[in-house]
């Protein structure tokens, strides 16, 4: 069983910065797949970044240029930094990860399944 915390989250105006960070109770260097969820308020969880076992990274359009996800290996730690926030980046997110493939599909697939999950952390951003 893996736990995963996050923390970081706050409140933010428009333009700002913040860095999410995910600590996870197990050596992350192997992992498959480490990825960021949100979830904006009245709507379904998206996943916004993955990183893989190898390092290569996924990101969805939305954010493309603005985020950066990265892990320290060492720190068993999982980050997500977000840039030039926007009103729309509102939600809460969480860290989530899948210790081994599944069906073949790799870490950029945003099919995916995730297996563990943290209990998220509010990000807010004001215009």
């Amino acid at each position: 069983q893996v736990q995963l915390d996050e923390s970081g989250g706050g409140s933010v105006e428009a333009g700002g910065s913040l860095r999410l960070s995910c600590s996870s109770s197990e050596p992350i260097a192997t992992t498959y797949c480490m990825g960021w969820f949100r979830q904006p308020p009245g709507k379904g969880r998206e996943r916004v970044a993955a990183v893989g076992r190898d390092g290569s990274t996924t990101y969805i359009d939305p954010v493309k240029g603005r985020f950066s996800i990265s892990k320290d290996t060492a720190k068993n730690t999982l980050y997500l930094e977000m840039n030039s926030l926007k009103p729309e980046d509102t939600g809460v997110y969480f860290c989530a990860a899948r210790v081994s493939t599944v069906g073949g599909r790799a870490c950029q697939d945003p099919r995916l399944p995730f297996t563990f999950w943290g209990q998220g952390t509010q990000v807010t951003v004001a215009s």
